[in-house]
């Protein structure tokens, strides 16, 4: 398979992705058997990609994919490296994306204290570079890991702060899921 067949496929990966009710929105997969063939393909892609940039996509990828799989010490391992990458590029939409993403996966390894650490570090920078592209993002995260945390009045704030942002940028399924949370949280 093409990065670009790849990158094609990933847009029906939704299909067999959830958010687990019974385990505070984390997402999980209905269907572990494909989603391993797609971590599979990607790792394959990885090896023999020469681009700096699909190399990056494909470890962020994996990262996520891995942390859904139940792998959340692979995720951060491979998330650390896009830190990195990210970092060396000078790239701080890249380093954020990464941070968030290796946020979410400190928590799914069962550290959702350190999971939170970062993810106002995240606010913090995105703030100082005055960077509103990945605040809804964040929020949404630490609204998450609070939630986890049992910090309910906390992760609500953050969630109605997020849904607000999402009003705002106009997409769909990103207010959806905010929604969602909550909703979770009147439950």
């Amino acid at each position: 398979m093409s990065f670009s067949e790849f990158k094609n496929c990933l847009l029906t990966i939704s299909e067999i992705i959830y958010f687990d009710h019974n385990e505070y929105l984390r997402e999980k997969t209905s269907n572990p058997f494909r989603l391993k063939e797609m971590i599979d393909i990607a790792e394959n892609l990885l090896v023999n990609t020469k681009s700096e940039d699909e190399k990056y996509f494909l470890m962020g990828t994996l990262g996520n994919l891995y942390r859904i799989y139940g792998e959340p010490q692979k995720a951060i391992n491979i998330l650390s490296e896009c830190i990195i990458i990210a970092c060396d590029q000078n790239d701080s939409n890249r380093e954020i994306v990464s941070l968030i993403r290796l946020g979410e996966a400190i928590k799914y390894n069962g550290n959702p204290m350190e999971a939170l650490e970062i993810f106002n570090d995240v606010l913090d920078k995105c703030k100082a570079n005055n960077n509103l592209l990945y605040v809804d993002f964040a929020m949404q995260h630490r609204g998450k890991c609070l939630l986890e945390l049992g910090e309910i009045a906390e992760a609500e704030k953050c969630f109605k702060e997020t849904l607000k942002l999402r009003e705002f940028k106009g997409d769909v399924s990103l207010i959806k899921s905010t929604r969602q949370a909550l909703n979770f949280i009147k439950k």
